[in-house]
């Protein structure tokens, strides 16, 4: 019943989001639904880092509440303030300064998608350093995402490769490769770089085959074969110093990583590369007053960010913690362990099985989280390497993630680039597919079961 109750509610509300409906209303109204109907089957509906109210009625509301103030303060401040700087830099002129600059190179390639293919290679490399999906996605759609638009190439296309860079980790830090290593009873090193790595790479560079091909195919459907933006038609008195500014957000992460200087948060970056864009802007014109015009731009983008993305994602947090407490992702875990003991059997049903909870939930961390706990018993009971488990789950749970309409990736990217959640799972799909495809292909090659 928990499994029907959650596909059927999810078939619906994807439905109702690809007719066009407001996604926020839908994944609200979706997630208030499986909320009540936890709450009549009796289960917890909050997380036990929130106390209840007393009444389940009320703890639907409270957990609103809570998205409200963890998510709109944090990852929503976040969002809001690299959405203002986003809009500022497209104020003072800073954007077209780096599509006047690029144009000319880009020119000979002669191919938007190649520089897209580039664009997402890149944006592979940052995840080392940002290991948010969400928060990666929003950096990308606030700095390369119009650099990617104004040489040609369309929003839905430039928003997927925004949107996709985490589907596969690389980072050796992250708490899900941190997990798994324990997991398959691996010291860290060896399994994030010796075992895990190359599997990723394989992965990666088959996706950016498939991203090429297939985001081409979509434009070509779409009527909106790209054409690089000729440069004479920018007209902007912006110095060509400015093209360097759109990237200080990048750099300041890379910068301040607690290594080469102290570790800040991404929104204190943030702010001192406002701050160094007006200091640079007043140094320009010598016009306090018109410094303190450009800089409303950013207060305006913070606003407009908070109502198309931070909303969005706290509807989607509703959704997916509906799913859990209905006993969605209980019934999943149930599920896998009734399969057979066969390697390469088990190992394609945990697969089959995570990436569907966290196409579902939107959530890449917590199926993983879920399934982990699972892999030494497995292990153990079937006489199977744990490796040979936990290496594909933990990218399938983020590639999951990437093609889920509810993901906050997802939701994010599509609000800051004007486009439909379902338009980036779309694009998203197929290189989704390739990926996951060659994840399996890699594990049965290079990890011995």
């Amino acid at each position: 019943m928990e499994l029907l109750t959650g596909a059927l509610i999810t078939l619906l509300v994807g439905r109702y989001i690809f007719k066009g409906y407001s996604p926020t209303g839908v994944l609200m109204l979706g997630g208030l639904a499986l909320l009540g109907m936890a709450a009549g089957l009796g289960h917890d509906i909050l997380p036990k880092s929130v106390e209840t109210t007393g009444h389940a009625a009320t703890d639907i509301a409270e957990f609103v509440k809570y998205l409200l103030s963890t998510r709109a303060a944090d990852l929503g401040l976040m969002i809001m303030v690299l959405c203002g700087f986003a809009v500022y830099m497209t104020r003072i002129g800073a954007n077209d300064v780096v599509v006047k600059l690029a144009a000319k190179p880009l020119a000979r390639i002669r191919s938007p998608y190649l520089l897209m293919v580039a664009t997402y290679l890149v944006a592979c490399l940052l995840s080392l350093a940002i290991s948010s999906a969400t928060g990666l996605g929003v950096l990308l759609m606030a700095t390369l995402f119009p650099l990617m638009v104004n040489m040609g190439i369309s929003r839905g296309a430039a928003a997927a490769i925004c949107a996709s860079p985490a589907a596969l980790i690389l980072s050796p830090t992250s708490g899900d490769v941190v997990m798994a290593a324990q997991a398959s009873g691996m010291p860290l090193i060896d399994f994030a770089f010796r075992t895990t790595l190359p599997i990723s790479l394989l992965a990666i560079a088959g996706m950016a085959v498939s991203h090429f091909f297939w985001q081409r195919y979509l434009d070509r459907k779409a009527g909106c074969e790209p054409v690089l933006r000729d440069a004479s038609e920018l007209n902007t008195s912006a110095p060509a110093l400015y093209a360097l500014l759109p990237f200080t957000p990048i750099a300041g992460v890379l910068l301040f990583n607690g290594k080469l200087a102290p570790q800040l948060n991404i929104i204190t970056v943030l702010v001192i590369c406002i701050l160094l864009v007006a200091v640079i802007e007043f140094a320009r014109h010598r016009d306090a007053q018109r410094v303190f015009a450009e800089m409303e731009a950013v207060y305006k983008g913070m606003g407009e960010a908070f109502t198309g993305v931070v909303m969005l994602i706290v509807a989607a947090g509703v959704f997916a913690q509906g799913l859990s407490s209905v006993g969605f992702i209980a019934k999943l875990i149930e599920l896998a362990q009734s399969f057979g003991s066969g390697a390469l059997v088990l190992m394609l049903v945990l697969v089959i099985i995570t990436t569907l909870a966290a196409f579902t939930t939107g959530s890449g961390n917590a199926p993983f989280y879920a399934f982990v706990e699972l892999i030494p018993k497995l292990a153990t009971h079937s006489g199977i390497n744990p490796a040979f488990l936990a290496i594909p789950m933990l990218q399938a749970s983020n590639l999951g993630r990437t093609v889920s309409p509810v993901a906050g990736v997802v939701v994010a990217c599509a609000g800051m680039g004007e486009v439909s959640p379902m338009e980036i799972v779309k694009r998203t799909s197929v290189p989704v597919l390739t990926g996951l495809v060659l994840v399996v292909a890699g594990t049965l090659l290079m990890v011995p079961a």
